[in-house]
């Protein structure tokens, strides 16, 4: 009760300094929060999507308060890669393994050692940092004679000991602290939580499914092994909660030290398991509570913000990893009206805009105009650039290499195009990549980079004919076909051979950024 009391004290004291100190604050160097949702489409969100029959009042006034990016992208279609290339600045087809996504206890990390990330940049200016949530970059668990287990099978989860630290995860990559799970929380084989470096309460038995919702949205929801603590419908609560109390906890004890919080959800990744109090609050099913849920959490934060008087002097950033999946695309279009990717071509793992054309706000009090938007071509690569602008950090030649700052946006004085080009990564590394440069996009492929169309029931009915059967790619002007209909390859080819040696080109150099 004591401590309580005087948490609550440390909280008020700090809450009348920021309302005191503002015009103090306001120079200082600010707060960081990343919110990343997890294969949340472009029409999810209503302030995107007004066909949206989903409810999302808090991304929506995030939206009012801040700027609303409608031509801003995930680095690749699935999610392991994205995370990598977002806490990193680097695309993560340019590392060994980049292009893969983890299960279980799959592994090692993606980011090596010396690979200079967001928080370990921010640690040079004494941010404290969190990561709470879904990690997903891969880890390095031991079995019981201390050789590593890099592989995410349902027997390799079986192999791991729970009494060794585990390697390559956040903690080694520059946070201060960490609570979440190894891969997709509710459908890998391993559902425990990890805090820090170790998972304190281990797996005693196999998930039992029979006790979990079944509907159209309970698919990908894999057997494993499951610690007593971990219930599937109430993992973003308990993220949410953790994120709290690291925002709680650090102005309390530290209220003049900026932070550094990646708040990586599980919503809205299938299977769709809102927690009870928000099942049925929507009329669009499961799926559609599930993201009101996650609009819940956005709130949350925003309001625990607003609560410790911090919110002005924070950038708060709020993304999703790629687009839509599959079955949810299928069953929320034919079961609701509700197209998650809209009004996009594609869906996750598609190299179409579906797949990684993503929601995406920043808020900045006083320095981002309130309902603001901005149509530059931007990607979630961009945040670390940006991030190191801000805090006045130099970038070295061998990081954030395809990374640019989105201050000038942000401050609107940006007149020219932010980048020269984009790169895009479909499901598989160097195999699926595309690049855009202006109105034209090229894919240096056939097909979607991800999806097979031809195979799969929910998808065939989307598919699309080649209008260029007999060119090597794929060319779209996205100006006048934003829907990715007419492949215009063969009409325009000296446009598709420009853009693809500038591909070849920055492969080659391995960087995008000057």
């Amino acid at each position: 009760m004591r401590d309580r009391f005087v948490d609550l004290i440390g909280i008020t004291i700090a809450v009348i300094l920021g309302l005191l100190g503002s015009s103090v604050s306001a120079d200082s160097p600010p707060n960081v929060v990343v919110i990343l949702a997890d294969d949340l489409g472009y029409g999810d969100v209503a302030c995107y999507n007004p066909a949206s029959r989903i409810p999302t009042p808090n991304i929506d006034r995030l939206a009012r308060q801040g700027m609303r990016f409608t031509d801003a992208h995930s680095p690749c279609t699935v999610c392991t890669p994205t995370r990598y290339s977002l806490l990193t600045g680097q695309m993560a087809f340019r590392v060994p393994n980049g292009g893969r996504v983890f299960s279980g206890a799959g592994g090692p990390s993606l980011i090596a050692s010396d690979r200079l990330t967001i928080p370990k940049l921010l640690r040079e200016r004494d941010y404290a940092t969190a990561c709470v949530g879904k990690w997903h970059i891969g880890l390095t668990f031991y079995d019981t004679d201390g050789k590593p287990i890099h592989s995410g099978g349902p027997s390799d989860v079986e192999r791991i000991d729970f009494s060794r630290r585990i390697d390559g995860g956040p903690l080694d990559c520059g946070f201060d602290q960490f609570f979440g799970t190894a891969c997709c929380p509710t459908t890998d084989w391993l559902y425990a939580f990890i805090d820090g470096d170790r998972i304190p309460v281990v797996p005693t038995g196999r998930l039992d499914k029979s006790t979990l919702p079944k509907h159209p949205y309970a698919v990908d929801n894999r057997g494993g092994l499951r610690a007593p603590d971990f219930d599937l419908e109430a993992v973003d609560l308990k993220f949410l909660e953790k994120s709290q109390a690291f925002l709680r906890d650090h102005v309390r004890q530290s209220p003049d030290r900026p932070f550094f919080l990646f708040h990586s959800t599980q919503a809205v990744h299938l299977p769709s398991f809102p927690a009870p109090e928000f099942q049925g609050k929507t009329e669009s099913g499961p799926h559609g509570d599930f993201i009101f849920e996650l609009d819940h959490v956005v709130g949350e934060l925003m309001k625990t913000l607003d609560e410790l008087g911090v919110a002005d002097n924070t950038l708060l950033i709020f993304t999703s990893d790629n687009g839509p999946e599959v079955p949810t695309v299928y069953h929320m279009r034919n079961d609701h009206d509700h197209d998650g990717a809209r009004p996009w071509r594609g869906v996750k793992r598609d190299n179409w805009e579906g797949g990684h054309r993503v929601p995406m706000i920043a808020r900045w009090p006083r320095k981002i105009a309130a309902e603001s938007t901005s149509d530059d071509l931007v990607s979630l690569c961009d945040v670390f650039a940006t991030v190191a602008e801000i805090t006045e950090q130099p970038l070295p030649d061998d990081a954030a290499e395809d990374s640019f700052s989105l201050l000038s946006i942000f401050q609107g004085r940006q007149t020219e195009p932010l980048r020269p080009y984009l790169l895009q990564q479909g499901f598989g590394g160097t195999r699926w990549l595309a690049i855009r440069s202006g109105k034209w996009k090229y894919l240096d492929h056939k097909g979607s980079g991800g999806n097979n169309y031809d195979k799969s029931d929910q998808l065939r009915q989307y598919a699309l004919p080649d209008t260029a059967p007999d060119s090597d790619g794929q060319l779209y002007d996205l100006e006048t076909d934003p829907g990715e209909v007419t492949n215009v390859a063969s009409l325009y080819p000296d446009v598709a051979d420009r853009l693809r040696k500038q591909l070849r080109a920055s492969l080659e150099s391995g960087r995008s950024r000057p």
